[in-house]
């Protein structure tokens, strides 16, 4: 029976007021990734050795085309290296794709009008297609970049393959480079993903169950440890003996999460700064009451993957949105006269996050980091004036600088992509600096005030429908998770893929509420039905752990000979925490309330 007050339903529905768009925090410079000097390094190594050989050849004209291979580098960091092979293969086959059709598109046109409106559909084609297959930072804008600067390079069709193919080149050179720690440290990505989701659950365990930051700090160790398992999920088959050794402390981390007043935090962190470097993974604190669970895995990794297409139909106002604003920003900076247009909407692409107020908040930490980037393009431009290696050297710096920072805040970040892309702009030959400033200040501002407006009109109306349709499935697998706890003869490897997936729903449930709650216009969330349903879950989830004998050091006496146990103080294995806050379904309102906006 629902415990929320009934409250009467409107006659009319009321007219949704729009929120208001934060300041406060968006220029906060937070922590740096603890992986932020990979990418930075991996672009250093993977820009030097073709420009240096375009200079000493003396083709620097050439590096706009290697710079597009290059840049490839800096993707799929946290990705295990079976999977990042896959990964970067086909960042590269999509960067030179984009960068052949751009340049097919300038050799066939000059008409500014068609080339601008081509940009603007590759941008959000790049846009969903690095959404749909989640590659991760830095995502489309990269690809956008390169894109829609080629589109305004004067070319022949006859040049075309030549350019093409020195982007294929350092392309493959950047594959190269970003699987080089293999060799060195073949596990890397998944021990910190798992040293990840270990730092996380014992922040949590910190909290001791009160305080502001225990929903938060809760959230996102659930967040982490998915993270962890999605990593693991991708290892390759040689990896078998260490992933499995790596499974057991994300089990841990587990119920350490489902029974955090039995879980010791100095141990959590111990054992994650053990997994730093190449030594032994540290052994499981009891590996008998861990098997049941890596029965589940080893359930869920013989299931076939879903399709990364199935995540589309959500992204389309995304899509919408990168397009139509993309579009508006380059023809609006054409009206004006700027010569580069590309740089209007690429400022644009770069906008759209999951919902209006990230998109805002990026929108000015781009405008600040632009800005104050086209100052120290003005300082730093003598000094790349006085010759070709100068020039390279002053664009290796940025790179390296740009991924140091951008972690910390995308505006520090963009403080050094502005100045690169400035340089970048000089490798065909010198050009006045004070035309270059006055037109990127024009476009940013252009591009980051006709992006916004975009935004602002394409509403993503099915933000709502996803929570709902998040709810519906929490409440469905916390349903069936009951009836297997309720179930003497429900076997380990039932419940702990029942467990796994009520937990996988529980993020997806927080990912959806978070990305709706910063739509714009959009009817008041049911916030209190998701509080309560991730409440229901996450006591679903505690019953579960019990049932299963997992909670360590608690004395509490498990019963696996015939995969089955009577769980602490006897009963249904559910006891009093299940079937509370909510039905069965994690509801606590009318089950035919309708979060649709």
């Amino acid at each position: 029976m629902s415990s929320a007050t009934p409250r009467p339903t409107p006659e009319k529905e009321p007219v949704p007021k729009p929120r208001r768009l934060p300041l406060a925090g968006v220029l906060r410079i937070g922590r740096p990734s603890n992986i932020w000097f990979k990418p930075a390094f991996s672009v250093v190594a993977a820009v030097a050795p073709p420009n240096l050989i375009l200079v000493a050849l003396g083709r620097l004209d050439l590096a706009v085309y290697t710079m597009a291979g290059s840049l490839c580098a800096l993707y799929a960091h946290n990705r295990p290296y079976a999977a990042r092979a896959k990964a970067l293969a086909g960042v590269v086959l999509g960067m030179v794709g984009g960068l052949a059709i751009a340049l097919v598109a300038a050799s066939l046109t000059d008409d500014t009008v068609i080339l601008v409106g081509i940009g603007a559909l590759l941008a959000a084609v790049q846009k969903v297609v690095c959404d749909v297959t989640r590659i991760g930072p830095p995502g489309n804008v990269i690809l956008t970049f390169v894109s829609s600067a080629s589109l305004f390079v004067p070319q022949t069709l006859g040049q075309v393959p030549g350019h093409v193919a020195l982007a294929l080149v350092a392309g493959v050179w950047s594959w190269l480079v970003g699987m080089a720690p293999a060799l060195v440290r073949p596990h890397g990505p998944e021990r910190r993903a798992t040293a990840d989701a270990l730092n996380a659950t014992a922040a949590y365990v910190d909290t001791g169950g009160t305080g502001d930051g225990h929903a938060r700090a809760r959230a996102s160790a659930y967040a982490a440890v998915q993270a962890a398992w999605q990593c693991l999920l991708l290892t390759g088959s040689r990896s078998a003996a260490t992933r499995r050794a790596l499974e057991r402390l994300v089990v841990r981390a587990e119920i350490a999460l489902a029974a955090p007043s039995d879980a010791d935090p100095a141990r959590l962190r111990a054992q994650a700064a053990e997994l730093r470097g190449t030594g032994r993974v540290p052994g499981s604190d009891d590996p008998r009451s861990e098997a049941d669970e890596l029965l589940g895995v080893a359930a869920e990794r013989a299931l076939p993957p879903r399709s990364p297409w199935s995540r589309l139909g959500p992204l389309a106002p995304i899509a919408l949105r990168t397009a139509l604003g993309c579009g508006l920003a380059g023809y609006a900076s054409l009206a004006l006269g700027v010569g580069r247009p590309y740089w209007a909407l690429t400022t644009a692409a770069a906008l759209y996050q999951a919902n209006i107020t990230l998109t805002w908040s990026r929108t000015v930490q781009r405008v600040v980091g632009n800005l104050v980037g086209v100052l120290i393009f003005a300082a730093v431009a003598p000094i790349a004036g006085l010759g070709p290696l100068a020039l390279v050297l002053c664009c290796l710096v940025f790179n390296f600088g740009a991924e140091a920072l951008i972690g910390r805040n995308y505006w520090l970040g963009s403080v050094c992509v502005t100045p690169l892309a400035l340089l970048v702009t000089e490798f065909p030959g010198y050009q006045a600096t004070g035309s270059l400033v006055a037109d990127r200040v024009v476009d940013t501002l252009v591009g980051a005030l006709v992006g916004f407006v975009a935004a602002l009109a394409v509403t993503n109306r099915r933000a709502g429908n996803r929570v709902a349709t998040a709810l519906t499935t929490v409440g469905l697998r916390r349903k069936h998770a009951a009836r297997l706890l309720a179930a003497p003869q429900a076997g380990p490897t039932a419940l702990e893929t029942a467990r796994r997936g009520l937990a996988a729903a529980l993020v997806d449930l927080r990912a959806a509420a978070d990305a709706a709650a910063g739509e714009w216009w959009l009817r008041t969330l049911p916030q209190e039905r998701v509080v309560l349903a991730e409440q229901a879950g996450h006591r679903t989830l505690a019953a579960m752990v019990r049932r299963q004998g997992l909670t360590a050091g608690t004395g509490e006496e498990t019963n696996r000979s015939a995969g089955t146990g009577t769980p602490p103080g006897g009963g249904s294995g559910m006891g009093p925490d299940v079937g509370t806050g909510g039905d069965a379904n994690g509801d606590t309102g009318d089950d035919t309330e309708d979060a649709r906006p």
